[in-house]
């Protein structure tokens, strides 16, 4: 991402596409480079721009100027090649509510060009992975839990083993135990299937644990980029370990609230 700016006017909105709200300068003159290989989170408060930077990388939105490239392939004029190599979790995951999960993901299976026995095998073993219950397969998505609805969106995106997978807020809903499964399992993506990860995250103490390098944004700017360990450097000790959320709040002088944001 190369000296990206996203503005969102009152006609950029549009009903099937969540945006943030009209006049929103989301991203403003952004560059980054995510290494291969690495798990990246961003951080920032509510309407700092982090789902913004989310959808740019997945090509649902297009930048007002500068440019995006993923593994070296240009989200406009590349777009379905970016497509193939991507995947992503977002905290308002769609399904289809009156299908279970088995069927939900092998719809999706069959998008992505996995046939039937292949697909099968691997959803049922994805979904055992993050102890889904049995009972649980086939039941309705309507009659499942928002915890569980997040599971099986995880699911889904692990399906297809993407290059680069995007998780935006993707343990929201999740009680302790899932989310230990859920980021156990994004570990285990980057270190076994050469998974580049990007992460956006309200828990501070996930971010710790699974980012290898973090950006702070605010209001569209990135205000710090480092590891977690280099990121504490930035706060004094005041006799005891900084943490994340210390250097959150020094940076952004903002409280960082579980809602989704811009």
């Amino acid at each position: 991402m190369t000296s990206v700016s996203k503005r969102f006017n009152s006609s950029d909105l549009n009903w099937f596409k969540p945006k943030p709200k009209a006049g929103v300068l989301a991203v403003d003159n952004v560059s980054i480079t995510v290494y291969r290989g690495e798990i990246f989170g961003v951080l920032g408060p509510n309407g700092s721009g982090k789902s913004t930077f989310i959808r740019l990388l997945s090509t649902l939105l297009v930048p007002d100027s500068g440019h995006v490239t993923v593994f070296g392939h240009d989200v406009e004029r590349e777009e379905r090649v970016v497509q193939k190599m991507i995947n992503r979790v977002s905290v308002e995951a769609a399904f289809f509510k009156k299908l279970s999960p088995l069927e939900n993901l092998m719809y999706g299976a069959r998008l992505y060009g996995i046939g039937g026995a292949e697909a099968h095998r691997k959803i049922i073993a994805i979904l055992k992975r993050l102890d889904l219950r049995e009972d649980a397969i086939n039941r309705p998505m309507e009659e499942m839990s928002r915890g569980m609805q997040q599971k099986v969106a995880i699911a889904r995106a692990l399906l297809t083993a993407p290059v680069l997978l995007l998780l935006d807020e993707p343990t929201t809903g999740l009680d302790p135990r899932s989310k230990r499964e859920v980021q156990a399992l994004v570990r285990e993506l980057r270190d076994t299937h050469d998974a580049t990860i990007v992460l956006t995250t309200h828990d501070m103490s996930e971010a710790d644990a699974l980012c290898d390098r973090i950006a702070i944004v605010n209001d569209g700017k990135i205000v710090a980029l480092d590891t977690p360990a280099g990121l504490k450097r930035l706060v004094s000790r005041n006799g005891r370990e900084p943490t994340l959320e210390d250097v959150f709040m020094q940076l952004t002088g903002k409280q960082l609230k579980n809602e989704e944001d811009g």
